[in-house]
């Protein structure tokens, strides 16, 4: 059978990029929808087999996405390198239009469909890598949880046009064999298969316009029912603190080890109440602080709604973490010396800082290792390659002193 096509038939590579892709798309659409359907029961009711059937379904689907994404630029290259054989009903001028813009749907959408997935994989962090050695990033994409959430959205609104015109195509392609009897089906079937095209042919611009308005209109739609609204009722807000030293702005972050992987997030809200002199009692005390966290507030990739479940932080019952410590004189620094509450549990932590103070200005970093098991988050994990027990949180703040 010949290799390329010709203008009454498809070659043998057209017809492998076809099958191909079918097959790829047709067991990746139920994959994620099952992955998806995992995901919901593992964020209901965490446990370790849920978690490991999750991550491993999900890194299949994005595997066999990133998959469908390069098989597509393939198969669009070699397209665009090809003649195109007719239509064999190019004179019935709706069906034509039809089906030329169905072509330049599925075209799109294989490389609209996994590239938005891709996208919203790399912007965020945590949960079910690529199997592959190139890395999780893509260039240009940064860590965003807004972009992320965005490109996610477009993933589905993708999907639900890939699925329309598949629909449509296949419908298509049924009735072209079963009720007009051409050879429209069959000429993409293994072995060469000539038919010969109608003289009229549609015109090539107007289909893809077609597609380009099917796409813009979808997404109009999602747009007005919402969809792209990622505004949230945010977490209950902290109420303002009054203290020595007044926070101007700083960061605190957490870092979790995730399958194996570093995952960083950071809590939007928490007030500091700090009083501090430069000069020690007689215990080398130089005052003290209490910093009040919001979990809701907590931002953590792909993760963050488990996060917030009643087997890990459990928000709806323990909405805040407090750190309460007095600031002492260490021997290599100043050591913030006091308890961490999280949940309802209560533990000794001891954190040094670095601090530098400039008349009425003071920046201070420090970091702190804990284990999550002491606070009973996520318990019903054990396996430390899932999740990690040990987690780094990390604060940085600049602070005016008070009049």
């Amino acid at each position: 059978m010949q290799r390329t096509n010709s203008a009454t038939s498809y070659g043998s590579i057209a017809k492998g990029f076809h099958w191909l892709t079918a097959l790829l798309i047709l067991s990746n659409l139920p994959l994620g929808w099952y992955a998806t359907k995992v995901a919901e029961a593992v964020a209901a009711s965490p446990t370790e087999p849920l978690i490991a059937q999750a991550t491993f379904l999900f890194s299949l689907h994005k595997t066999l996405g990133v998959t469908i994404f390069f098989v597509a630029l393939a198969r669009i290259l070699w397209a665009m390198s090809q003649p195109k054989p007719g239509l064999l009903n190019g004179d019935r001028r709706l069906e034509a239009w039809a089906a030329e813009t169905a072509h330049w749907l599925l075209y799109g959408s294989l490389v609209l469909v996994p590239l938005s997935g891709w996208v919203h994989h790399a912007a965020t962090s945590g949960f079910a890598p690529i199997w592959w050695p190139l890395g999780q990033n893509l260039p240009l994409v940064p860590k965003s949880e807004a972009l992320s959430d965005l490109a996610s959205t477009l993933h589905y609104v993708f999907v639900l046009v890939l699925v329309g015109t598949i629909a449509a195509h296949v419908g298509g392609a049924l009735k072209h064999h079963l009720l007009d009897g051409d050879a429209t089906l069959r000429r993409m079937l293994p072995g060469r298969m000539d038919a010969i095209p109608t003289a009229r042919q549609p015109n090539p611009v107007l289909p893809m316009v077609a597609a380009v308005a099917v796409w813009l209109g979808t997404l109009g739609g999602a747009t007005a029912l919402g969809w792209f609204d990622t505004t949230q009722t945010g977490p209950t807000t902290l109420a303002a603190v009054e203290s020595d030293w007044q926070v101007e702005s700083g960061q605190l972050q957490v870092t979790v080890q995730q399958m194996g992987s570093a995952v960083t997030g950071s809590f939007e809200e928490w007030t500091a109440e700090i009083a501090y002199s430069e000069t020690p009692d007689a215990d080398g005390k130089h005052g003290d602080v209490t910093v009040t966290v919001s979990i809701a507030s907590l931002s953590l990739g792909s993760v963050t709604q488990q996060a917030m479940g009643a087997d890990f932080f459990n928000t709806a019952e323990f909405p805040t973490a407090i750190f309460a410590a007095d600031l002492m004189s260490g021997e290599t620094g100043p050591v913030a010396r006091g308890t961490l509450t999280i949940r309802d549990q209560s533990v000794p932590v001891e954190m040094p800082f670095d601090l530098t103070i400039t008349g009425d200005s003071a920046t201070a970093i420090g970091t702190l290792a804990l284990d999550r098991r002491n606070f009973n988050i996520g318990n019903g994990v054990t396996d430390e390659k899932s999740l990690g027990f040990g987690v780094d949180m990390r604060f940085e703040l600049t602070a005016t002193r008070g009049n």
